[in-house]
């Protein structure tokens, strides 16, 4: 965060509600930036680096969905979606593409608030999981000089990007950071979806159960050399999920 007060750019199409969470987040401490469509938000972005942005996904002008594959495609800016239809296939697509976490709308308030800060804590972890001596679980002859070997990518745990060895690089959301250090400090154990869950922080309060699978098949994409057939992180049958550092 860039200061005391964590700035969240609000986008919604709706006057009234815009200007409802912009005041509700204004009364909690937060800095609030109001945009009204796709437009307006990348016009805001080039003046500043807000800490998370709430997005409505359904707005006439350019789509949500749009939006977060865009900015997830340049950046690391958390962003929880507001969706009204409350779709699980909106919830999944807007996940695979990096989004950080939903909520249906019109929401609670309160809830959002919780989120918002739940999700800024996660990022300000993340930021901050750079620690000198190797941690215990993590295998010391996966750890490299900027950071930490997983599958064929390296982590590199202070920008949070996924490097190979010819040096292209891809960007990883706070979810599948979290995901990541979630494996790499439980190597070759089995982790169920619900201790995933509460390792990643990444628990859906809806008891959205699958939404950790479209997190891993995500990673996958960018970890495994073919991701239809692991190597690196194995699905165990009824089980859950096991990280194997050699691809064994």
């Amino acid at each position: 965060m860039t200061g005391a007060a964590p700035h969240v750019v609000v986008v919604d199409d709706e006057p009234d509600a815009r200007a409802m969470v912009g005041d509700y987040l204004r009364m909690h401490g937060f800095e609030v930036s109001l945009c009204d469509g796709g437009r307006a938000l990348r016009r805001r972005l080039a003046e500043v680096a807000p800490d998370l942005i709430v997005l409505d996904l359904n707005m006439p002008e350019e789509d949500g969905l749009s939006i977060v594959r865009d900015l997830k495609g340049r950046s690391t800016i958390p962003i929880i979606m507001l969706t009204a239809t409350a779709s699980p296939i909106d919830r999944v697509v807007g996940l695979e593409l990096g989004a950080d976490d939903y909520l249906p709308k019109p929401c609670e308030l309160r809830e959002l608030v919780a989120r918002i800060r739940s999700v800024l804590r996660r990022a300000a972890q993340a930021r901050g999981t750079v620690p000198e001596p190797v941690q215990p679980g993590i295998q010391p002859e996966i750890r490299q000089e900027n950071g930490v070997r997983f599958g064929r990518m390296i982590v590199d745990t202070e920008t949070l990007r996924l490097r190979d060895e010819a040096g292209s690089e891809q960007i990883l959301t706070r979810s599948e950071y979290a995901l990541l250090k979630a494996f790499l400090d439980n190597p070759k154990r089995v982790l169920t979806r619900e201790r995933l869950l509460d390792l990643a922080d990444a628990r859906d309060p809806e008891a959205f159960d699958r939404a950790i699978d479209v997190r891993i098949n995500r990673i996958r994409k960018k970890v495994e050399p073919d991701p239809a057939n692991p190597r690196f992180i194995k699905t165990v049958r009824g089980m859950g999920y096991v990280f194997r550092p050699d691809g064994d």
